[in-house]
């Protein structure tokens, strides 16, 4: 039965948002959610950059990452799903209690309930690309292999 996600609130599954309060030590510096660094890493070297790691929650640092007023990085569309799979990562890395939750999932689908992200979630319809599901499969399974 696929384990969906979407809210933080939403026990035990919430954790596996990217607006988790679950911060990540990358690059020398600690962000404080996985949608920080994401948002952030569209800005590469900027002082908007820093803006973004420094965004009070987690939705306001996705909306200065939405904001077209700072170019983006050119290559972005090639380096946006490596760039999230390497944060998921290190959130789980980082976070025991996350691991052992992600690792509980056994081999169930997951899939990020959210209606209006066809690419990184399943979309209204189920349509969607469910890029951040299958990201934590990814994860879920590399994990895996590191402790066996």
């Amino acid at each position: 039965m696929p384990i969906y996600f979407y809210s933080v609130r939403e026990k035990p599954y919430g954790c596996f948002s990217n607006f988790s309060r679950h911060g990540i030590p990358a690059q020398g510096v600690y962000w404080p959610t996985v949608e920080h660094y994401f948002q952030a890493q569209k800005f590469p070297g900027t002082d908007y950059e820093q803006q973004i790691r420094l965004a009070k929650t987690p939705k306001q640092a996705k909306a200065l990452g939405q904001s077209r007023q700072h170019p983006l990085r050119p290559d972005w569309e090639a380096v946006k799903d490596g760039i999230m799979a390497e944060a998921v990562l290190l959130k789980f890395q980082t976070h025991a209690e996350l691991r052992a939750i992600l690792l509980g999932t056994g081999d169930e689908v997951i899939v990020e309930n959210a209606p209006n992200d066809f690419y990184w979630g399943c979309g209204a319809d189920g349509s969607g690309l469910n890029k951040l599901g299958q990201i934590l499969m990814q994860v879920r399974a590399q994990l895996r292999a590191e402790n066996a």
